[in-house]
Order: C-alpha cells, then sequence, then structure tokens
C-alpha cells in the first residue's frame, strides 16, 4: 500500500486499461488515484446512452465483471435481448438485464441535466470504487472509423463488424470542440500529482480520443511529471483487441518499438514486457526510460504486480 501525498493520475480505456487499473486502485488510496476514461467508443443504442469503457472501468473496479466474456456484468441473464429479438429491435449490440440498469440510469440522469462526469460519480458512490473515475469529456466525442466498407461508427464497426473491415483511417468527430472534463483539468493542475500511467489500451481506438482533446498534449507536458506508457503489444502482438492488426493495416509494424515512437512526444518512460528485453537498445534511440517487467495480466496478483512496478519506476524518474 503507496501512503503520502502522492497522486496518480491513469488513462485508461478497454479490457486492458481497466485490468491496470484495478491493480492501481489495490495499490493506491482513493484519495490518490484517478482514472480518466475514453469516452469515443460512447453511442446511443436503443435510445439509450451508452459508454462501453467507463462501464468497463466501473464494472471491473466493483468487482462486477464478466471475466468470461471480458465484458459486461458478472451472472449476467439474457431475457431483455431475447424478447428484443422477438420483436424485431436491432439487437446486434448485447445489453444484459443487469447491464441494462446502468444503460437507464445514465440516459435518465443525462435527461434530468447532470453532466457524465457527475453521473460517473454517483455511480462510483454507489458501486463503492475505491478510486475516482473521471470520462475525458462531458462533450460528445464519437469515434469514427474509415475502412473499405465505408465510414463506420466505432460501436459498428468494433461489435457489428468484429474489426473484419479493413481501416484506412481514425476520426473523432466532435473533437474540436470538446474540452477536458473538469475534474481531469484539476488533475492535471494538482501539484501533488507525481506521474501520469498510459494503461495498456489500444493507442488509436482507446488512448488518442483522449489525447486528442484540445491543448491536452501541451497541458500534459507542462505539467513537468513523469509520464508512462505500459506497452499493449507483447512479442510482436497485441495482448487484446485488434491493436496488431489495426497497426498492419496503418502500415506500423506491430512492435514494442513502435509503440514507444508513437509516445514519445508526450511520454517520458515506457514499461515492456520481460520477453521483449531485446527491444530495449532500439528504444533507447527514442530517449524514453525503459522498465521491463510482466505486463499480461491474468491473475489478480498480476495486476497488482504490475501497479506496484510501475509505481515504484515513476518514483525512480
Amino acid at each position: 500500500m503507496n501512503t503520502g501525498s502522492e497522486k496518480y493520475l491513469a488513462l485508461s480505456g478497454g479490457i486492458g486499461g481497466a485490468k491496470l487499473a484495478l491493480g492501481l486502485q489495490h495499490c493506491l488510496d482513493k484519495s490518490q488515484l484517478s482514472i480518466v476514461a475514453n469516452t469515443g467508443d460512447d453511442f446511443e443504442h436503443l435510445g439509450l446512452a451508452i459508454s462501453p469503457d467507463i462501464d468497463t472501468l466501473l464494472y471491473t473496479l466493483a468487482d462486477l465483471n464478466n471475466q468470461e466474456l471480458g465484458w459486461g456484468r458478472r451472472d449476467e441473464s439474457w431475457n431483455f435481448a431475447e424478447a428484443s429479438k422477438q420483436i424485431g429491435l436491432d439487437t446486434w449490440f448485447s445489453l444484459g438485464d443487469r447491464d441494462l440498469a446502468i444503460h437507464l440510469y445514465r440516459s435518465q440522469r443525462l435527461r434530468e441535466g447532470a453532466n457524465l462526469s457527475q453521473i460517473v460519480e454517483e455511480l462510483c458512490n454507489r458501486f463503492k470504487i475505491q478510486a475516482n473515475i473521471i470520462p475525458m469529456s462531458d462533450s460528445p466525442v464519437r469515434t469514427m472509423v474509415d475502412t473499405n466498407i465505408g465510414t463506420l461508427p466505432f460501436q459498428e464497426y468494433f461489435v457489428k463488424n468484429r474489426c473484419k473491415p479493413i481501416v484506412s483511417e481514425i476520426r473523432f468527430d466532435g473533437i474540436e470542440k470538446a474540452r477536458p472534463a473538469q475534474a481531469f483539468l484539476e488533475c492535471l493542475d494538482d501539484s501533488n500529482l507525481s506521474a501520469i500511467i498510459i494503461c495498456p489500451s489500444n493507442p488509436f481506438l482507446s488512448v488518442n480520443p483522449i489525447l486528442s482533446l484540445p491543448s491536452l498534449k501541451e497541458k500534459i507536458k507542462a505539467v513537468g511529471k513523469p509520464v508512462i506508457v505500459v506497452s499493449p503489444i507483447v512479442q510482436g502482438n497485441s495482448i487484446k483487441g485488434p491493436t496488431a492488426k489495426l497497426m498492419q493495416e496503418l502500415n506500423l509494424e506491430c512492435s514494442v518499438e513502435t509503440i514507444a515512437n508513437l509516445y514519445k512526444d508526450i511520454s517520458s518512460a515506457i514499461v515492456i514486457d520481460n520477453t521483449d528485453k531485446s527491444a530495449i537498445n532500439d528504444i533507447k534511440s527514442t530517449g524514453l526510460e525503459i522498465l521491463s517487467a510482466n505486463i499480461v495480466m491474468n491473475s489478480l496478483q498480476d495486476k497488482i504486480g504490475l501497479a506496484n512496478e510501475v509505481i515504484d519506476f515513476s518514483r525512480s524518474l
């Protein structure tokens, strides 16, 4: 357990990000840990406001996540989905009965005038989560994917089409007018902030929407604290999701060296897997400090162990 005035800010999206966030939650007090969630994946489905990356964090940190599926809530049932299909509703995005409650709550609160940050804080309190989850922005940002079958909203690419289309470009609609959530900015301005951790999330679909917020990279650089990226690539493949496929389609080598180059303008250090130690000399040319560790988090102890190593690494920078 780390105590004292140290504070840490993590940027997260998807399952990989939530895994490290869970480890960090076990190592830090609530007052020390804030996690900014990607909201580029957010969309409306059947009239409901859906925030997949936020909900993955909520369920994971509240120990409610469905570990078999990798998404959604544990002990889920599918009566609503089956009834929806029976009457001809669009069911390509599955909504479980338990999962449905959070979407109804969020949609109702938005109609009442609450912003996304307020809603997430309320849910964190209801679930007794020991970390601060912050949406990257309270303004709508929507990830759009240009593919060989046309431009697709992210969820249609990711879920409906199972990432099969070939990607040529990724854009973020609304990013020019969006602003970082107030709590996000307050974290960056906090004199006790010790480090910013970029979780092992998809660089293009999960992290880039956050970093593309206007002037955010400049704000992060101005903080003057270590920015540590944890690689989502191990031995030339992605730990989870379509990162490797996307890198190939965007004409990028799928390697930890590429990850280092993608983040070298914003980060000061990178954590790579022990099995990628042969890449250390090449990564050194980027100017990043390097830590090798076990970054494949299969167990809770793996998550806690990596979190502790990242925290200790930040103190050495």
